[in-house]
């Protein structure tokens, strides 16, 4: 076994590679960029090693840095974790020829599987099946106006090197073709270094389900199952789940035959996926595999008890798999969110800035911990940059049912308290929350259907508002009796606290353009609070100043976010979120007559919606523009966002040039 392991990665993963190398007993060293000196996987490692500036080009890409770090450490393998340089087969070769182990799959394995367009190849060579389309790159326009015609609009565009749902793009009309290939190619050189283009039928309606694959390097391969990942937004995964409430028996024992098929094909050995498309009538297609541990790997960890960092790090020690397909058994269910630093109100743009207050869930819908798992690789206070992917952590529970699975997810997600940067909590748990969602009604159209272009929290439908309407009465109370409590001194110098606190109190609680009043009673067990003809008792140790109340309505477990706010309290519970007063009714009385204050117009600017580098001006001053013209290109975490108009008009004048590095909010051009 290894002695030391050297991690090539940053954030969350290498915080769970650490995790498993100190179970085993096996040093771990990590590496940093000079924006990553104080990461939690830094502070985490049994050493710690400075590798370049925070670009990833200059540290976490750099080989040669790397190898630096390998030589300085005496580190005896490394394990890439994902992205990076997890699937470079270059990088794998400088270690073999340095006599370090590489924990992954060989060279010639990454380079077949990681290329879409030689992988689809194999996977016909084996029978197989594919999504139709062309097995080689596409040269330019021409070629990729025969070849859509040929197999029908709509047609998907894919970088041979992606990943991430970078390079990709969906095209419904010929019109459209031209900017998506531009666009596709530029993306894929700037995040991959390679140009390469292939063109597919679009399948509609589709699931995304992929099965894990364990093989060692003696021939003996496994299936664990697979994960469902149909919960996507811009071709990147935002939530999955084991099993997948779509697959039968029989439907996965031949996907993981099909699996293991592919991977026997290029003599894999390591952790692998393989990742299909699957239609309304069950037919599967081969995608890609990925040679890497996959950002969600825990769901299947769950369900099988089985360790894949731990596997991992076995195989590329020379070990033999310690069990067969026979004794991978499927238990329970296991969902996992990713947690991300981006606005889902602004269409999910990545957010920047300072984790001034971070607390991650401590119980489960059951008040225990057992079935909510956090890998997390943030610490508060930390920064969250330009340069790395915005994911803050994977938030995990598991339960022996799918519903038990959501439950423990959708109270883990209220318990979640993140400020200082914007975050995808709210639109999580109103996924979680969502019917459609709760029944395992899935496509990679789901977001697109149910919620839009861009999440409205306030707009939220909630199951039960006046469970929201109940707590806040009990909140407000709470305030109340603090704030009663009188000091006052003696005339002999002492002190007395007069507690001027109503036992008997009655509120109204504005929700939106509702108004529910309410009558809250002090009791021994909590409060009683009646709203129209419905009783609730409410018993809390909430106190003030605490971001998450947690309670029993009615006997029942409730968790929610509740935060002072000027006049109003914010409030966050199952993806809704929204300011709520609470006040006497003479003021609710009053309040109505207070006239309603306009919002500024800013239709006539066009603003950068994210940090970002302005990559292009697409206009002119004094050019007429049309609605959904293009206007800009702003490049944000590799990806380019074409910022568009909003409405006709005439472009007056453009206040930034292309090359500019911009804020949230930076003025761009105006237009009349």
């Amino acid at each position: 076994m290894f002695k030391s392991i050297l991690i090539a990665n940053r954030g969350e993963i290498a915080c769970r590679i650490i995790r498993t190398a100190r179970i085993l007993g096996i040093k771990s060293v990590a590496v940093y960029s000079e924006a990553d000196k104080n990461a939690l996987h830094v502070d985490m490692a049994s050493d710690s090693i400075l590798i370049g500036p925070a670009s990833p080009a200059e540290s976490y890409l750099n080989i040669d840095a790397i190898m630096e770090a390998i030589e300085l450490s005496g580190a005896d393998a490394v394990h890439p974790g994902y992205g990076f340089l997890s699937e470079n087969a270059d990088f794998v070769e400088r270690l073999q020829h340095d006599g370090i182990s590489f924990i992954g799959p060989r060279p010639d394995a990454i380079r077949q599987m990681g290329d879409k367009i030689e992988s689809k190849m194999i996977a016909i060579k084996n029978g197989i099946p594919t999504v139709p389309g062309v097995e080689e790159p596409i040269l330019d326009i021409k070629m990729a106006n025969k070849i859509a015609n040929e197999i029908g609009y709509p047609i998907i565009l894919k970088a041979s090197a992606g990943g991430g749902g970078k390079g990709i793009r969906v095209v419904t009309d010929k019109s459209e073709l031209k900017n998506a290939l531009k666009t596709c190619i530029s993306e894929a050189e700037s995040s991959f270094g390679d140009g390469r283009i292939f063109l597919e039928k679009f399948i509609a309606n589709p699931r995304h389900i992929e099965i894990q694959i364990l093989a060692d390097t003696f021939g003996n391969i496994v299936h664990l199952g697979e994960r469902e990942c149909s919960i996507q937004r811009r071709h990147q995964k935002v939530m999955e789940e084991a099993p997948s409430p779509f697959l039968s028996d029989q439907m996965r024992k031949d996907m993981g035959t099909q699996a293991v098929t592919l991977a026997a094909a290029v003599d894999y050995s390591s952790a692998g996926t393989v990742e299909f498309i699957v239609d309304a009538d069950r037919n599967f297609y081969f995608v890609e595999m990925n040679t890497r541990l996959q950002v969600e790997h825990p769901v299947t960890e769950l369900v099988t008890g089985v360790d894949l960092v731990e596997q991992m790090i076995k195989i590329a020690a020379g070990k033999k798999l310690e069990f067969s397909q026979s004794d991978i058994k499927l238990n329970g269910w296991a969902m996992e969110s990713r947690i991300y630093a981006e606005d889902p109100t602004r269409g999910f743009l990545p957010s920047i800035g300072r984790l001034v207050r971070y607390r991650e869930p401590i119980t489960s819908a059951f008040g225990t911990t057992k079935n909510v798992r956090v890998d997390g690789g943030v610490n508060e206070g930390d920064e969250i940059n330009r340069y790395y992917d915005p994911m803050i952590a994977k938030l995990i529970t598991n339960g022996e049912t799918r519903g038990e699975a959501i439950r423990h997810m959708r109270w883990a997600l209220d318990e979640y308290y993140i400020r200082g940067v914007a975050n995808n909590l709210g639109f999580l748990a109103a996924v979680m929350s969502n019917s459609r969602f709760q029944a395992g009604s899935l496509s990679t159209n789901f977001i697109a259907e149910e919620f839009g272009n861009r999440f409205i929290p306030e707009k939220t439908e909630h199951e039960d508002i006046e469970l929201i309407v109940v707590v806040l009465g009990a909140v407000n109370c709470i305030v109340a009796e603090k704030r009663s409590r009188l000091l006052l001194r003696r005339m002999d110098g002492t002190s007395y606290y007069r507690d001027n606190y109503q036992v008997r109190q009655n509120w109204v609680v504005i929700f939106g353009e509702e108004k529910y009043p309410i009558r809250v009673i002090r009791s021994n067990s909590g409060f009683d609070i009646s709203v129209g003809k419905r009783s609730f008792v409410v018993e809390t140790d909430w106190t003030p100043g605490n971001p998450i109340f947690s309670g029993r309505l009615n006997g029942e477990l409730v968790s929610m976010q509740i935060e002072r706010e000027a006049t109003f309290y914010k409030v966050q519970h199952t993806g809704l979120t929204t300011d709520v007063r609470v006040i006497s009714p003479i003021a609710a009385d009053m309040l109505s007559m207070i006239p309603e204050k306009l919002a500024p117009d800013y239709s006539k600017q066009v603003l950068s919606p994210m940090p970002g580098l302005l990559m292009s001006i697409d206009v002119e001053e004094g050019q007429e523009v049309n609605l959904g013209e293009s206007l800009a290109t702003v490049e944000a975490m590799k990806m380019e966002n074409k910022i568009v108009a909003e409405r006709n008009g005439v472009i007056i004048k453009i206040h930034s040039r292309s090359g500019d590095n911009l804020e949230v909010g930076q003025l761009i051009m105006e237009l009349k």
